[in-house]
Parts: structure tokens; C-alpha cells; sequence
């Protein structure tokens, strides 16, 4: 499992790969997988890496690290779309204004701690 996650470029490294299947964060069919768990064609492969969730079809078994339009091929990608982030207001000065006042500062305080 995690040479194939290396060898897709879902991950950048095995290392990643592996540490992310003992941290429970990768499921094949349902299943938690460990480092040295089989792929096969047509398992669905679960995986949270880099903080996104990706749902893939598995249609290639390799165990080979190989170039990035190869790999695409070696899965189908079943992750949803990211939900539309309610635009949040932008906090900006005019080019020149100079240093924010202590009562800018506090709205920029404020505001950041509304969307954060």
C-alpha cells in the first residue's frame, strides 16, 4: 500500500506513505490498511494526505515511482469538490497609506479573529 500511494504521487514520499497507513489515515475497501497491504484492480482506496480526503478507484497496480501522466492513469480520482468557501472579506490599505493606527490595527485584529 504505501509503495502504490509513493508510486501515484498521492504521497511524496514512501516514508509519508507508510506513516499515514500506520496513523489510520488510509483505508482500502472500507478497511484500515497497513504499509504492506495488497492492492489489487478495483479497490477503493481512501487516503488522508496533506489534510484532504482522496477517494481513488485503483485501475493499475505499480510498484515503480513513475512520471506524473503515467501515474494519473493508474487510478481514478473520486474525491469530491472542496466546498465553496464564503467569500471573507479581504483586509486591504491603499499602496502608500503608510503604518496602520492603533485603530486599523484593532479592526485587522478583530477581523482576523472572526476568520481564523
Amino acid at each position: 500500500m504505501d509503495r502504490w500511494l509513493w508510486a501515484v504521487r498521492l504521497t511524496k514520499t514512501r516514508a509519508e506513505a507508510a506513516q499515514a497507513c500506520r496513523g489510520g489515515h488510509v483505508r482500502v475497501n472500507d478497511r484500515a490498511a497497513k504499509p504492506a497491504t495488497p492492492v489489487r484492480v478495483g479497490d477503493v482506496v481512501k487516503a488522508r494526505v496533506h489534510g484532504i480526503t482522496r477517494i481513488v478507484d485503483v485501475s493499475h497496480v505499480i510498484e515503480k515511482r513513475v512520471g506524473a501522466p503515467v501515474a494519473v492513469r493508474c487510478f481514478v480520482d473520486n474525491t469530491p469538490a472542496p466546498p465553496p468557501d464564503a467569500a471573507a472579506p479581504v483586509a486591504r490599505r491603499e499602496r502608500g497609506a503608510g503604518r496602520p493606527t492603533k485603530r486599523d490595527r484593532r479592526r485587522l485584529d478583530r477581523l482576523r479573529a472572526d476568520n481564523g
